[in-house]
């Protein structure tokens, strides 16, 4: 007894110095561990089983038409161009559609949750910022005052005007404090988009031929765009991709708060406007090259967050896979639906993002209440 506060006092010291040796942990201390990385090694996993239903997704898509192809005759004449009517069905008209469809998807749903992220409103989809606003208006005028009748034509027109639209948003919000900023950027957009959608209103009531040809594009579609649109859009969302990613680590950082995040060391302003800048990417270069397709960027980030919780950086990545599967799915079921002909791809995405929409304002003011 004699000898334990001197030990004691020994032992505070070596605590309070970091001298003092650690001893094994016990098994039951070593449970959390294993936990998070079977809990990491699980989504592991499941990111790779979405890959592989994004590629069996493809191999579908490439098969289903007015002409069925089977999936064996969709894998040889992906290996060998017999010249066949098969390989041209195949290659010349379903794989650009099916490669677009892959990337917008990835795109709109990646934007999507970066949109949440930085205005860390869940409601929140791409569209508010004014991108398809800005890139129909800009489609319009391209008819109407240039003529342009292309796909690849509408595509750098519809991104210059997606990108202009976000440009004016951010710089509407850009004074505002931290704690207006998120209303501010959700009224600017909403403002913005009424505006340019007056706007696009007007010059397709006077101009019977740009109504006829923006009407195709205005619902959303990845029928006849071509290769054009695709290597159009790749650069962009590669490079608002990477983006993305990157800002994984600071988006959770920023979603405790601007004070907790600027606490953390964390440069508020430079992590949203960079946040913003890879939505404007993303968004701008998916819209051009296939229209507007709403709800991609809202169904997905909340079925992933449903199932992954909170943590942004398994987020972003799910959501280029999944976005891509909501597409693909999409675009596979307006195919079959309504045969010989089909359903554009915004149209089945508004019937699918509609009843979720509807849902979570339900949830929200239950949850509220």
């Amino acid at each position: 007894m004699d000898h334990m506060p001197e030990g004691g006092e020994r032992t505070g010291d070596a605590v309070r110095t970091g001298a003092v040796r650690t001893a094994p942990a016990p098994a039951g201390g070593a449970r959390p561990a294993r936990s998070g990385g079977a809990r990491c090694g699980r989504r592991l996993v499941a990111l790779v089983v979405c890959l592989g239903l994004v590629v069996l997704l493809l191999l579908v898509s490439l098969g289903v038409g007015a002409r069925g192809v089977p999936l064996e005759t969709v894998w040889r004449v992906l290996l060998h161009d017999d010249g066949g009517p098969d390989a041209i069905i195949v290659r010349q008209l379903r794989l650009p559609r099916t490669a677009l469809a892959v990337t917008v998807g990835a795109a709109l749903a990646l934007a999507g949750v970066v949109m949440q992220a930085i205005t860390r409103n869940p409601l929140a989809e791409p569209g508010i910022v004014g991108v398809n606003a800005g890139a129909s208006f800009a489609v319009v005028t391209a008819i109407a005052a240039f003529h342009v009748t292309s796909v690849s034509g509408y595509v750098w027109f519809a991104f210059a005007g997606a990108v202009l639209a976000s440009l004016l948003v951010h710089a509407l919000t850009s004074g505002a404090t931290r704690s207006g900023h998120h209303t501010r950027l959700v009224l600017a957009g909403a403002a913005l988009s009424a505006s340019l959608g007056a706007c696009t209103g007007i010059l397709t009531m006077f101009d019977s031929s740009a109504f006829d040809s923006y009407r195709f594009w205005v619902v959303g579609s990845l029928e006849n765009r071509g290769t054009e649109a695709l290597t159009a859009a790749v650069p962009f969302v590669l490079a608002g991709t990477v983006v993305a990613l990157v800002l994984g680590p600071s988006l959770n950082a920023l979603a405790l708060g601007d004070e907790a995040g600027a606490a953390l060391g964390l440069r508020v302003p430079w992590v949203r406007a960079a946040g913003f800048v890879s939505v404007m990417l993303l968004c701008g270069a998916a819209t051009a090259a296939a229209g507007p397709i709403g709800f991609v960027g809202l169904v997905v980030p909340h079925v992933l967050r449903l199932l992954l919780g909170p943590d942004l950086r398994w987020l972003l990545a799910f959501a280029l896979p999944g976005g891509a599967i909501l597409l693909l799915v999409s675009d596979i079921a307006g195919r079959v639906i309504a045969p010989p002909g089909e359903l554009e791809v915004g149209i089945v995405t508004a019937f699918i993002g509609a009843p979720v929409l509807l849902w979570l304002v339900v949830r929200r003011r239950e949850a509220g209440a």
